[in-house]
């Protein structure tokens, strides 16, 4: 049987209908918005220092955005796997240098969009923004709770959040990047991940059945 092709903007097509209602010239539109793009595991989106061009609807695969701090330090600030946004909002809305790096961390299929052009898809397309706006909440909610966490919470709850955020992503995300989301030292990662597989109950036996 013949695969079909992939297509970046069809994932996107189903992020926005299971978010509101678009008519197949609306959708088209919106189509003739958007840029394709694909990125190799470690190339970057963007860097610091450099000012904000686009936002990038992540297709299929999984990006980053970190700071460096003055000792050289990354801290992952957030992660972006599939059907997730990425942007740095105040560059691309200001013109000011961006204090992020983004980049991949797998090979990646984005959709990107410009200022602009999202301005004109929200003028011309009611749907789109509140698609947009119910899909962001996501993102805010993921944010707030990782700054509550990071104040409060033990880090094997911070480690479950992270689970419960990004489902996906436990075996796909490197352990040091995992750990300098959560703050804490890659042993420490290690030893919640030890701690939680010897929790987990035992797979029942043929004999069992």
């Amino acid at each position: 049987m013949t695969k079909e092709p992939f297509s970046a903007f069809d994932v996107l097509r189903t992020y926005l209908l299971a978010r509101a209602s678009f008519s197949d010239e609306e959708m088209e539109f919106v189509r003739t918005q958007f840029q394709p793009a694909t990125l190799r595991s470690g190339e970057f989106l963007q860097r610091a220092g450099t000012i904000a061009k686009h936002a990038a609807f992540v297709a299929r695969g999984c990006l980053r955005t970190y700071v460096i701090d003055p000792r050289g330090k990354e801290h992952v600030v957030q992660f972006a796997p599939e059907t997730w946004w990425v942007a740095d909002h105040v560059s691309l809305t200001s013109g000011a240098p961006s204090d992020y790096f983004i980049d991949a961390i797998e090979d990646s299929d984005l959709l990107l969009i410009d200022s602009r052009s999202h301005e004109v898809i929200v003028d011309k397309v009611p749907g789109y923004a509140s698609a947009l706006r119910k899909g962001l909440q996501r993102h805010a909610a993921a944010k707030d709770d990782r700054i509550v966490s990071s104040i409060s919470a033990s880090a094997h709850d911070r480690y479950v959040r992270f689970l419960q955020t990004y489902p996906s992503l436990a075996t796909r995300v490197p352990q040091w990047m995992l750990a300098s989301y959560l703050g804490v030292s890659p042993e420490t990662v290690s030893r919640i991940r030890t701690r939680l597989a010897r929790k987990r109950p035992a797979p029942a036996s043929s004999k069992d059945h």
